[in-house]
């Protein structure tokens, strides 16, 4: 593969304030790190938005006005809206974002799943806001909703506003929801579908090198063909994205995924981690997709198509 889609999740739903200063929490903030991952070599940005006062996670449409119509007048990245949300969030919530705007690409994520972060407890004690060590502990006993019916509805939500869905697979058997869906909702569901493998949430399958390659012998084998990505939780992300180039696959970076850009140190900027995955391509004689590419690889129907 000569180009390589390089996407940036900014500032996610999973981290909170007090694990570092760099989460980027306001619209403005959110939308100039989309911007400068933009120019370290993102062609994608994966949006989510929190509340600008306490950083928590939300599904105000809003405040998804102010980050997508600032990233629009200053460059022209594809944006990747959620409909993942946060912990807690309702259906309704998370896909408000998809008739409302009509992104050429949103997040959809393709089972159930525990989503666990309580784990973060014995590690930190002291939260700079309340919502945080709640947030935390309710994950515990959390599962993440993406029922058939759900499925079912956001694969029609997302085909009757021209949106390509970004399908985020945490485990093998959401391989097999893909394969279900394509012969079920042959109407609204149609290859090529894009998959992205998401690796190492407490609750999904591990970051490996024997797993990310059985994650893609099994879409090859029910699927077919597809264009795909890898993004991988902490530690493990440059290192599971660099297996995915050598593979012939996408990456995602970003401070949704790892606070890091180093062993014990804090990533001041999403354009950091970009900056890394690009220099690794570049060893190895791939180049960075730019927006226009992404789009043409994608099959998306263009930024003069979305309502913002």
């Amino acid at each position: 593969m000569e180009k390589v889609i390089v996407t940036a999740a900014i500032t996610g739903s999973i981290h909170t304030p007090t694990m570092t200063p760099y989460l980027p929490i306001t619209p403005k903030q959110i939308a100039d790190e989309a911007v400068r991952a933009h120019e370290a070599g993102a062609a994608v940005a994966h949006i989510h938005v929190r509340n600008p006062e306490t950083g928590q996670p939300s599904p105000d449409i809003e405040l998804f006005r102010e980050v997508v119509t600032e990233v629009k007048s200053r460059c022209n990245m594809v944006v990747c809206l959620t409909t993942g949300g946060g912990a807690g969030m309702t259906v309704e919530e998370r896909g408000r974002v998809i008739p409302t705007f009509k992104p050429e690409l949103a997040s959809l994520n393709f089972g159930s799943t525990n989503f666990a972060l309580f784990p973060v407890l014995e590690v930190i004690k002291e939260f700079k806001y309340p919502w945080e060590r709640f947030y935390l502990e309710f994950s515990e006993d959390y599962i993440f909703p993406n029922t058939f019916k759900t499925l079912r509805e956001f694969c029609q939500l997302f085909a009757e506003n021209g949106t390509k869905p970004e399908l985020e697979i945490y485990d093998s058997a959401m391989i097999n929801n893909v394969a279900f869906m394509l012969q079920r909702e042959k109407e609204h569901f149609k290859k090529p579908v894009y998959l992205q493998f998401v690796m190492g949430i407490l609750g999904g399958i591990p970051p490996s090198a024997n797993n990310l390659v059985f994650l893609y012998n099994t879409a090859r084998e029910l699927i077919g063909d597809f264009v795909w990505s890898v993004c991988a939780a902490g530690r493990h992300q440059l290192p599971m994205c660099t297996m995915a180039l050598t593979m012939g696959g996408n990456v995602r970076v970003g401070l949704e995924d790892s606070l890091y850009s180093g062993k014990g140190t804090l990533a001041k900027s999403n354009a950091e981690q970009v900056e890394k995955i690009v220099t690794i391509a570049r060893q190895l004689s791939i180049e960075p997709a730019t927006p226009d590419e992404a789009r043409q690889i994608l099959g998306l129907k263009g930024l003069d198509k979305v309502n913002w």
